[in-house]
């Protein structure tokens, strides 16, 4: 392929780098939270006529280091074979890696008519064995650039990197100067460079990077147009990309770093791994895979390793990596390392290292891969018998045991009596929510006599971050523990507990992955793209009703019967979300897409399965549904189980059975509602309140990625907008939900767009049939394209901004109402199937730093399908603050705490609130005496004096519903006003333990 000057140049610049003498060009000082420094240079220059393209190898590279580190084998051999020695040997290496690949051979030996070889040594822990020293120091890597590297062509590579004479990596190298980055470069990988060649086959080369200016991006198999690439960016202002460098190009860490010597040789000794993959369960499914870290996880677990070198146990750490982070693989990578580190001294740092986990199935899967990491036998011991297990694999020397969250307790005792051992504890915080599945009376009957006595009881929530979080702290800092902690969404006092603190008293993760990044890079998808509280439905629906551009819908006049019944009329939910499903929703995914139905408590999960079962047989929808949630529940005198409305499946299967595909519904109290990942659950419907992480938490269930899956859908009935942006804030940086959208918007976009002169009606009439003829070719496709491409093209840069800026935001906006209502419009239709690809060719031809954030999801030019399907985006800003510290939650639906008020302004409050209820004198005694009684109880006051609010606001509650139900006889109205109407009981509850709270501490003081 003809290469232009500029990417020569971008070439030559890399291989000087790469070329120079060991440490001779230093790599610019790097930043804070950043990867150990390694020495750039050392690598030798070929060419490629030093390269055997049959062998795949550098022949005189392998024999001079066998030659140099082995000399007694390699004199053996040659005592046996003579001259033949050297091509016995190229051939026994060349077939194990064709058998085996690469990776095992580096790690392995290789053994030829007696005689052992080894292929590399890694880098001793220690400078105390001269000899391994200098055979470290004898190890070869050499740098090819322009590779001719196949038997039948004169095909060439940019850059191949080679490691005593063994093919590690290769990389195509494209200069923007030429209008060229590294989008050009996979496609070049995808569409030029063969699989069936054996440079080319899996496992032979590690990793193969298509490197720009700005972006780095990577795959560990070459699929031809079916080769999936993953991002290698170190993350720019919390987002994707790299940040700009004070001298040279923002991808300079890659041959700076990440391939110099010391670096590639941790690589392959500890990060890259082939594995099988795992099943939904956990299992082995046979299908093997390379792993090679993200830039993340090699940064994140390196920085890790070397604290603990260097400041030995009685650490704790706080790692904040997304969902989409590969936490699983990151942990297995930690554990290996720590397991078998050591100091300066040569002495291990750690004598064990425990991972716990609270989800069974991911428990089953950090064991596997922990195992598949595993290079030797008898390391690592899964526990699933509690404390006789753990304790079996301690005395045994297991230098990894992996074990569940309920046998943490014994974990600790463990460490304690094992007073003269070190000890690493990694703990993958799930969140597994359970809402109290560890209270004593929570598997108890529930047997409330109304939907509000209900919500009351089951609302706790008591999850994984809070019980380890505690056992921690009453332990205090251990000198013989180090706890690393992974989580997604750390809790101020997790933040307070493990972070690192700050001059100014905060405190900072000690690594950090953002959801935001995870988002850009595609690892997850982004949940408050299509938020939509009931109030925007049901406003959007009444604009297209009342606008005779649209069609009335079923779904507006079934929202009109809703607002005008009671707020908690199940039945009427029921039908929105049932009718809202079948419209909008039942064909994504393929038609697979899957929805959740998060409620209040247990009763309402109970009553809504039962509403929804009887609606779904009623309009013959061929849709299933299941329902989770704890123990018994008594509802008007009969009892049910999750088991029994299941229809007799266990619950132990109910994951498992709604993956199947008859299963379009889950409603869950609480249960699955953290911690369980179905990449087919597509919408969620919310009727519960959700504040803090537990909102991020509970929306986070509809982020997995599926082929296919290109959006989600939430629909809120409960919660405002502002309070879903304040508790995404912290995880995000900084979010911005759109405000409710008016349809007609589509119109005047739809006009601005033809306004430019670049789309026509024959452009729009004649893609359409090709975009909807299945026998019609991608070639079409793109020929249509191309005709618009070339008129965008004569337009002004000015005009060009704009027409992009327009059809951008035409096609959010278009692919958000249609999850929304439903309303026809065929030329609406044609504009934005055209829209769509035309602008992934046109966020092409930028720069990638000069893309729009919102707008990333479209520039893949190979996701361009014949298919129908839709993504809508939301402004997302950048921002550099750190994460915010967070109140307390004075009860569990929302995330800031008020300040407590006397009664009269409670009183005021409420009449503002409420006003349909007229307070007297009585009400004011009522509240007060309602008050008193609870601050006296000494079970209250014990609480808030040895709980945080969470914890003391769970005590009050059940203290302050048993006054209340002894004072029935005092105010029935009030009573009954406080019973009946949720929001007031809520209301008044939250402002009572503000109060009793403050008078509680001024008099502790």
């Amino acid at each position: 392929m003809p290469t232009g000057t500029s990417e020569k140049n971008f070439e030559s610049i890399i291989e000087e780098t790469l070329t120079a003498e060991s440490g001779a060009q230093a790599a610019e000082a790097s930043v804070e939270h950043e990867a150990q420094s390694f020495a750039p240079g050392g690598y030798e220059r070929r060419s490629s006529g030093d390269y055997d393209a049959r062998r795949c190898l550098l022949p005189d590279d392998l024999i001079e280091f066998i030659a140099a580190t082995q000399p007694r084998e390699w004199a053996d051999l040659r005592d046996q074979f003579g001259e033949e020695a050297r091509e016995r040997l190229l051939g026994r290496v060349s077939s194990r890696i064709e058998e085996e690949g690469t990776l095992s051979v580096l790690r392995d030996e290789v053994k030829l008519y007696g005689c052992r070889f080894k292929l590399v040594y890694f880098k001793p822990t220690t400078s105390r064995n001269p000899d391994l020293q200098k055979k470290y120091r004898a190890n070869i890597f050499s740098a090819v650039r322009q590779l001719y590297y196949s038997q039948d062509t004169r095909e060439s590579l940019d850059l191949a990197l080679f490691l005593n004479g063994l093919p590690l990596f290769t990389a195509e190298l494209k200069e923007p100067l030429k209008d060229q980055n590294y989008r050009d470069a996979i496609h070049q990988y995808r569409s030029d460079r063969d699989p069936s060649e054996p440079l080319f086959a899996f496992k032979r080369c590690l990793a193969h990077f298509a490197v720009g200016s700005d972006e780095v991006h990577m795959t560990t198999r070459l699929e031809g147009d079916d080769t999936s690439f993953l991002p290698f960016n170190k993350g720019y202002d919390g987002g994707k990309g790299n940040p700009p460098k004070a001298r040279g190009y923002r991808t300079a860490y890659l041959w700076e770093q990440v391939w110099a010597p010391d670096s590639v040789l941790n690589l392959l000794e500890h990060f890259i791994a082939e594995i099988e993959e795992l099943d939904e369960d956990g299992n082995p499914t046979g299908e093997e895979t390379l792993i090679f870290p993200r830039y993340h996880q090699m940064r994140s677990v390196r920085r890790l390793v070397e604290d603990a070198r260097e400041n030995g146990p009685g650490q704790r750490y706080l790692v904040q990596h997304s969902a989409g982070s590969g936490k699983s693989i990151s942990i297995a990578v930690l554990a290996h390392q720590l397991a078998f580190l050591h100091d300066e001294a040569d002495r291990s740092v750690f004598d064990t290292v425990i991972v716990v986990t609270d989800r069974r199935v991911l428990d089953k899967q950090i064991a596997q891969i922990i195992l598949q990491f595993e290079q030797e036998r008898g390391v690592v011991a899964d526990i699933e018998e509690g404390a006789a297990g753990l304790e079996e694999a301690l005395k045994s020397g297991k230098q990894i045991v992996v074990v569940t969250l309920q046998t943490f307790p014994h974990v600790a005792d463990a460490i304690r009596e094992r007073g003269g051992e070190n000890f690493a504890v990694i703990i993958d915080e799930a969140h597994s929510s359970q809402t109290g599945e560890y209270r004593k009376h929570l598997n108890d009957t529930l047997s409330a006599s109304s939907l509000e006595d209900a919500e009351e009881e089951d609302d706790v929530d008591v999850d994984t971050e809070d019980r380890i979080r505690e056992e921690v702290r009453k332990r205090g800092r251990q000198p013989n523990v180090s706890n690393f902690a992974f989580t997604a969404t750390p809790k101020p006092k997790t933040l307070e507990l493990f972070g690192e603190e700050q001059p100014g008293g905060s405190h900072e993760p000690f690594d950090l992955y953002t959801m935001r990044q995870a988002i850009e890079e595609g690892f997850i998808l982004d949940v408050l793209e299509n938020y939509t509280t009931y109030d925007d439905y049901f406003r959007l629906h009444k604009q297209i009703e009342e606008d005779p551009e649209y069609d009335a819908s079923k779904a507006t006049r079934l929202l009109e019967s809703y607002v005008s019944a009671h707020e908690h009329t199940i039945a009427q939910k029921v039908e929105i979300m049932a009718e809202h499903f079948e419209q909008n929703v039942s064909g994504r995914i393929g038609g697979k897409a899957k929805a959740m139905i998060a409620t209040r408590s247990r009763l309402h999960a109970v009553r809504f399965k039962q509403a929804l079962d009887r609606y779904l047989d009623e309009q013959n929808y061929p849709y299933e549904a299941l329902v989770a949630f704890s123990g018994t529940v008594e509802d008007r005198g009969i009892e049910h189980t999750e088991r029994s409305m299941n229809g007799g499946i266990p619950t132990s299967q109910t994951a498992r059975k709604f993956r199947q595909e008859g299963y379009r519904f889950l409603v869950v109290a609480n249960k699955f509602q953290t911690g369980f990942d179905e990449p087919l659950l597509h919408t969620m419907y919310v009727d519960k309140k959700l504040g803090g992480v537990n909102a991020v938490q509970t929306l986070s269930r509809l982020n997995r990625t599926h082929p296919g899956k290109e959006e989600t859908m939430v629909l809120d009935f409960e919660n405002d907008r502002e309070k879903i942006e304040e508790a995404f804030e912290p995880y995000y940086e900084k979010t911005t939900l759109s405000e409710g959208t008016d349809p007609s918007l589509l119109y005047d976009l739809e006009n601005q767009i033809r306004s430019y002169g670049i789309v026509k009606d024959a452009d729009l009439n004649k893609f359409a049939e090709i975009w909807h003829d299945p026998d019609s070719t991608q070639s079409e496709i793109h020929s249509r394209l191309d005709t618009c491409v070339e008129r965008y093209k004569d337009a002004s840069e000015e005009e060009q901004t704009e027409f992009r800026r327009q059809v951008g935001k035409f096609v959010r906006l278009y692919s958000f109402l249609a999850q929304v209502v439903s309303f026809e419009d065929v030329e609406l239709e044609k504009l934005y199937t055209l829209a769509r690809p035309l602008l992934s060719k046109l966020l092409a031809l930028l720069e990638p730093s000069d893309v729009p954030s919102e707008l990333t999801q479209y520039v893949d030019l190979e996701s361009i399908r014949i298919q129908k399907t839709s993504e809508e985006g939301i402004d997302l800003e950048r921002g550099s603050e750190p994460l915010p510290p967070q109140k307390e939650t004075a009860g569990t639906s929302g995330p800031g705490e008020p300040e407590p008020e006397p009664l009269s302004k409670i009183i005021e409050l409420l009449n503002e609130r409420f006003d349909n209820y007229d307070f007297d004198e009585d009400d004011r005694v009522f509240i007060e005496r309602l008050k008193e009684n609870v601050r006296d109880r000494d079970a209250i006051k014990k609480s808030i004096e040895v709980n945080s609010a969470n914890d003391a606001r769970l005590t009050f509650d059940e203290v302050a519903e048993t006054e209340l139900q002894g004072m029935i006889d005092k105010n029935f109205r009030l009573y009954k006003k406080i019973t009946d109407d949720e929001a007031f009981g809520e209301m008044l509850f939250d402002l009572l333990f503000d109060r009793v709270r403050e008078e509680v501490e001024v008099e502790k003081e």
